[in-house]
Formats: C-alpha cells, sequence, structure tokens
C-alpha cells in the first residue's frame, strides 16, 4: 500500500477520525472530476481535506463524457476567445505534464461528401487552422497533437476504412486530445489527493450542507455524523441545485451509443459528421484502444428531476445510427448497439437559447450563508474550475494556503511520454496506470491466477480487480464493473465476468479487513 492507496480500511480509519470531531479546512461534496480536482488542489496546498460521495468515485457526469480533451474549437465558434484558450491551455496541461499516461492524441477525419459544400469546406478548414493557432498559443507541441491538413480520398479510407467511398473527394485531418477512460482520470485524481492527506470518503450521502458543516449519511453502517470544516464546497454538478438555492443550472444530454469491437472497421481515427442544417454541430464515431466505437453526441435540453443515472432516449439511438450511417460502407441498425450510455452536463443557466448554444464557463458562487457552490465547465477545464474553487475558498474562510501548483503536478501513475514507452509492462496496462503498470502486473506475476481475463471477450484480468480493491477505492463489484473496469458499457461483457469480479472483490476485502 502506499499513500495513495484508496480502499475500505483507509475510509474506516479516516471516518473514524472525522467522526470524534476533527475539523478539517476544506469539505467538497461531490466525487466526480470537479470534486477530485478540488480536494487535489487544496490538499497539496496543505490544506486538510475530506471529500465525501454519495456513491463511488466517477458516479455521476465525469464517467459519461465524450472521453475527449477538447482544445475549444467550438468556443471560437461562438465567439468565446477567453473560454476557447483556456481549453486549449488545460488540454496542454493533461497532455504533456500532469497525465500523459492517460491521454492520447486523437486523430479527427471530417470527410468531404457532395453534401458538404465548398463554403463548409473552408469553414471547417478556416476553424481547423484556427484550433491549431490556440495549440500553439497553449505551447502544445506539434510532436504531440499535430498540425491539421487536407487529405485526399484514398487516404481518408485508409485512415478511417469504414466510410463510404461513394463521392468522396477528400478530407480534412486535425488532432484533438482524448481520454484513455474519463472514470480512470477521476480515480487517479482522487489517489493523487490522498497521496497528500486528503481523505476520500465514498458512499457518504449528504443530507444537510451549510458553509461550516456537512451531515453525511455512511451508506454502509447506516450511521450519521456531522464533518466541520473551515469552508464548504458543493461540487455535485447537476445535482447542485438540490443543496442550495443559490444556483439555477439548465442541464443539457448527451447520449452516446457502444458498438462492440468489429462492428464498424475505424483504425484509430475519428470521424466528425456535421449535423444537418447546423454550422459548428457534430456527431462523432470515436474508437477506443479496446476496439469499441462510441457513437454521439446529442445535447438536449432536460427538465425535471435529475435522475442519479440518465438513459439514452430512443429517439436519440435513432438519429445517431441516421446521421452516422449517411458516411458508412455499412448502415448502422439497432442490432449493431451493444450499449449505451447518457450524461448531464451542468450548464449555468443563460438568457434562453438552446442548451447547445449556452457557455460551457464555470462560475463559483458563494450563497447567503457562505457555502460555496461551483458549477458549469467541463472535463478538460476540470483543473482550473478546481482553482478558482479554492482561490475562492482561501479568501472566504482566510484559510492559510500555498499558492496553486497543480499545473505542474503530475498525477500518479505519470512521466514524460518518452519515459511510458519504456515501463516495463504492456502498453494496455501503461495506458491506464502509466509508471504504477508493473506493479500491476506484479500481482499476475506472483499467482497465475491473477494473471488471467476475468471473462470472455476481455482484456481485464483479475489483478487489475484486486488493484482496483486495495489501492483505488473500490468497494463492491459495481464499482469495478461500472467505473474501474467499465466493462458495463457493454452489459453482455459485465455479466459474463460478473461472478468472477464478484469473487477477487470478496476475496480483496477480506484481506483488507485481515
Amino acid at each position: 500500500m502506499t499513500s495513495g492507496s484508496l480502499n475500505a480500511r483507509r475510509r474506516e480509519r479516516e471516518l473514524a477520525e472525522l467522526a470524534a470531531g476533527e475539523r478539517v479546512d476544506i469539505v467538497v461534496v461531490g466525487g466526480g472530476v470537479t470534486g477530485t480536482g478540488i480536494a487535489l488542489d487544496a490538499a497539496s496546498r496543505g490544506l486538510s481535506v475530506a471529500l465525501v460521495e454519495a456513491h463511488d468515485l466517477a458516479f455521476g457526469t465525469s464517467r459519461w463524457s465524450s472521453k475527449l480533451v477538447h482544445g475549444g474549437l467550438r468556443y471560437l465558434a461562438h465567439g468565446e476567445f477567453g473560454l476557447a484558450h483556456e481549453s486549449a491551455v488545460e488540454r496542454g496541461v493533461l497532455m504533456t505534464r500532469t497525465a500523459p499516461h492517460l491521454t492520447r492524441a486523437m486523430p479527427q477525419l471530417f470527410p468531404l461528401y457532395p453534401s458538404t459544400s465548398r463554403l463548409q469546406e473552408r469553414m471547417v478548414a478556416t476553424g481547423l487552422r484556427a484550433g491549431d493557432v490556440l495549440r500553439r498559443a497553449a505551447r502544445t507541441p506539434s510532436s504531440v497533437l499535430p498540425r491539421p491538413r487536407s487529405v485526399p480520398a484514398a487516404e481518408a479510407l485508409a485512415l478511417a476504412p469504414g466510410l463510404s467511398g461513394h463521392g468522396l473527394r477528400g478530407a480534412l485531418l486535425a488532432y484533438d486530445g482524448a481520454l484513455v477512460d474519463d472514470a480512470r482520470l477521476v480515480v487517479t485524481l482522487a489517489r493523487t489527493a490522498a497521496s497528500f492527506g486528503a481523505r476520500i470518503l465514498t458512499r457518504l450521502s449528504a443530507s444537510s450542507v451549510h458553509a461550516d458543516r456537512v451531515t453525511v449519511a455512511d451508506g454502509l453502517s447506516g450511521s450519521t455524523m456531522d464533518i466541520h470544516a473551515r469552508q464548504v464546497i458543493n461540487a455535485t454538478g447537476v445535482w447542485a441545485g438540490t443543496l442550495t438555492g443559490a444556483v439555477r443550472l439548465r442541464p443539457s444530454l448527451g447520449s452516446h451509443l457502444v458498438l462492440a469491437p468489429g462492428t464498424v472497421p475505424m483504425g484509430t481515427t475519428s470521424v466528425n459528421i456535421g449535423v444537418p442544417g447546423e454550422t459548428n454541430r457534430f456527431v462523432f464515431l470515436l474508437p477506443q484502444p479496446d476496439g469499441r466505437v462510441y457513437l454521439g453526441l446529442t445535447d438536449e435540453p432536460v427538465s425535471g428531476p435529475i435522475p442519479p443515472v440518465p438513459a439514452v432516449p430512443e429517439s436519440d439511438v435513432d438519429f445517431l445510427l441516421e446521421l452516422a450511417s449517411s458516411v458508412l460502407a455499412r448502415p448502422l441498425t439497432r442490432a449493431d448497439v451493444s450499449g449505451s450510455y447518457a450524461g448531464l452536463r451542468p450548464l449555468v443557466e443563460g438568457t434562453g437559447g438552446r442548451s447547445a448554444d449556452l457557455s460551457r464557463k464555470h462560475a463559483v458562487l458563494a450563497g447567503p450563508d457562505g457555502l460555496l457552490t461551483v458549477v458549469g465547465g467541463k472535463l478538460t477545464t476540470y483543473r482550473r474550475m478546481a482553482e478558482d474553487a479554492v482561490d475562492a475558498a482561501v479568501r472566504l474562510a482566510g484559510l492559510p494556503a500555498a499558492p496553486c501548483r497543480t499545473a505542474r503536478l503530475p498525477l500518479l501513475g505519470a512521466a514524460p511520454r518518452p519515459e511510458l514507452s519504456l515501463v516495463d509492462a504492456s502498453p494496455r496496462l501503461v495506458t491506464r496506470y502509466g509508471t504504477e503498470a508493473p506493479r500491476v502486473a506484479a500481482l499476475g506475476e506472483l499467482d497465475a491466477e491473477f494473471a488471467a481475463p476475468v471473462g470472455p471477450g476481455t482484456e481485464i484480468t483479475a489483478a487489475e480487480v484486486v488493484w482496483a480493491v486495495r489501492n483505488e477505492g473500490a468497494l463492491d463489484v459495481e464499482d469495478v464493473l461500472e467505473r474501474r473496469t467499465r466493462l458495463s458499457l457493454i452489459p453482455s461483457d459485465a455479466e459474463a465476468a460478473r461472478a468472477r469480479v464478484a469473487e477477487l472483490v470478496d476475496k480483496s476485502l477480506a484481506g483488507l479487513a485481515d
């Protein structure tokens, strides 16, 4: 175990310390990318921190993204130059300094068919060149994100073999950032925060939130307690309004379909498909390292109560399949869909218009009682959101804190890309665990049982399940299937592995209790 290990034993010990009445500098409510980012920022400044999460790390919106680390191109089209630059800077921070092991360059094709006018082609090309200016301004080297260029039809088909060649006159090729797994980023942030002393406590549901205390119910024991702090920060995303009346949100639903490996021959290049009648909206075919392809994304307003796990509307399934089929050699049908997921974006309510046009700017708001709430934003800019939230907490509560250091603070497992290529472990493990990959692999080397996959059709090994329980805070089988391995993105894969994963989780938890 290391100082960055999260597990049931550590949870029990730290919960007892807080139950005894210890007061911390900051309590963060919410275990998504923003909340864990805040916990890391505050703990790395020398502040005492407790993070409470009702369910599990990355339970909400943070695991339902497109897995992209955007450079801010769409914000240029809306005239939000500051937000576009911020996004490009934060993309560069993630890809070059804090998380090279969890990020990769994603080639993006914009295919040109007869339905694409020359004016549209020029507009996209101009946008891609502007995006490259943002990349250079953010000092992200072209060795990480190459420059955009035009490619002939033959090269476009070689990059994305599933495209239809009928009428294809070429394509525009650009590069953006992508995460190997958004939930893994959240878990790594939480573990890095824990390495600085932050208490990361899942299964603690906040029933009452004030500026200086949070009343929580322990989902494991059923007990309740107050956790006292000099400043509480509400980082619960789309659920922020349920804890305070000081914010008004307009949630937006983004749906994705999951296509099993082999369904669409995509290689490693994504395909961007323009939405008819729109100038700056695209649907993406996003190939993943494990062979899956994500097809998304929609952007529709949502009203009413916020569900714990959103569902993909049937209308979104039809829309995504029809639009993707318009550029593929083989049209997609519902039989090709192996899974689906939807996420809710916590957009700050504006003065009207569609949710697709609302700003992705974030805001840190102080309520009448002094409770801080951070809302809006997006995954790419989580670090800047966290910095602003902690800055506000330091000012409001008069906390003695060092300056923010997260822009140059490597997350656990991080290393420069040339060094990552030399790590003595399989490339798949390195992209998930970075420099910690040999420690994960060693579990399988010590015990051959742990080297075997947990189910047919997956490379996920028993060692990864054991590691998730011992070091990544997984407390039950769902934590592993849903958020540590993402096997549940294809339900049939999860069911095939469930019994073995449950056995491993039970044994690992029992070992921690000994």
